[in-house]
């Protein structure tokens, strides 16, 4: 996994929604196998906004199959680069990007006859249109269905490309708008994406059983709620993934490999990096692996810090660590002894971990 970041001019700037736009980089030749990209993943940004440095994490929003590397930006209250984005960035600027990351995505095949079934809400559906996009050019025979919900269809992100791609394939897409402010006429697609919801559509619009895998992307909460519940009425809860965008209100054990012990003694840490080992020494301040290494002058890759991007992930050659969450990696990589260095707290005296394995 590269952890460079690579300085990429910015193509083209889309207006999606009032408050959201997607961006298109301009991939130099040379790059173009670097950022090759999966369905479903997403990209590490970094820049200088009015004198701060921020990194944030955007999922990619484009086919794998379109030659457009482009991700989706939607201004949140009091957030300085998303802010940026919508109102001050420029075609021709420039920001620097880190090479795709992620796996919210299953193997596509050719010959596959799938139903996939998605569950977004807001700018949750960043990812999930790259996935549907890719998974209906991919796998011919495959189906795919789609719950997005907005507050109104003016805030509908990438309307236009779903309602196109409905008419290209009306025998193997449909997509639902839930709307929690506006009425389409039928209470059913009325209010906010839940569980409730999810446990109607369950029951009149597909087979939770017969599903070959659910994505949900939006609010922790709503994730949660439909994740339980579809797990309730009948899905398979290994063919049941999520991307969060953050981790605020989530409860820290909601993933059964993580934990929360942290040791009371100081460790001698190497983190091996681009091919450079760095050493440090890790107090008993209750510091991170991440912010230990970077306080002690390491350049190390995070963006979100909150478990969930997987952008600081490293793996463990020597010695033991615990982490506080680990959404952001799956239960075969932690078994494989990677950890979240943003999450991660020494539990042996000595510890040498890899951001290049």
């Amino acid at each position: 996994m590269s952890t460079k970041y690579y300085p990429l001019h910015i193509r083209d700037l889309r207006r999606e929604t009032p408050d959201t736009v997607s961006v298109a980089f301009d991939v130099p030749l040379e790059l173009r196998d670097t950022f090759r990209f999966t369905q479903g993943q997403h990209l590490n940004v970094r820049a200088v906004v009015d004198g701060q440095e921020v990194r944030r994490s955007y999922s990619i929003c484009s086919g794998t199959h379109e030659g457009d590397l482009r991700v989706a930006v939607k201004k949140v209250e009091g957030g300085l680069f998303s802010t940026y984005a919508v109102e001050r960035l420029r075609t021709g600027d420039t920001l620097e990007v880190m090479p795709p990351q992620g796996h919210f995505y299953t193997d596509l095949k050719p010959s596959n006859r799938h139903l996939y079934v998605a569950f977004a809400a807001g700018s949750g559906i960043t990812p999930v249109i790259s996935i549907l996009k890719t998974s209906l050019v991919q796998e011919p025979n495959s189906r795919f269905l789609l719950f997005y919900g907005n507050r109104g269809f003016d805030h509908i992100i990438f309307r236009e490309q779903l309602e196109e791609l409905k008419n290209r394939y009306p025998d193997r897409l449909a997509v639902h708008h839930v709307l929690s402010r506006e009425s389409l006429g039928s209470e059913l697609f009325q209010g906010r994406l839940d569980g409730e919801k999810c446990r109607a559509y369950g029951r009149l619009l597909f087979q939770p059983a017969e599903v070959d895998a659910f994505f949900l992307c939006g609010p922790e909460e709503m994730i949660f709620d439909v994740k339980e519940t579809l797990e309730n009425i009948g899905a398979d809860s290994d063919k049941v993934h999520f991307e969060l965008f953050s981790t605020v209100g989530m409860p820290k054990t909601s993933n059964p490999a993580a934990t929360t012990r942290k040791d009371t003694f100081d460790a001698s840490v190497t983190v091996i990096q681009d091919g450079t080992r760095f050493d440090f020494q890790l107090t008993s301040d209750g510091s991170t692996l991440l912010d230990a290494a970077m306080r002690a002058g390491a350049d190390l890759p995070f963006s979100c810090k909150g478990g969930v991007c997987s952008t600081c992930k490293a793996k463990i050659l020597e010695g033991e660590a615990d982490m506080e969450v680990c959404y952001g990696l799956e239960p075969d990589e932690v078994a494989a002894g990677y950890v979240l260095t943003c999450q991660s707290h020494p539990k042996t005296k000595r510890l040498v971990v890899s951001f290049d394995a």
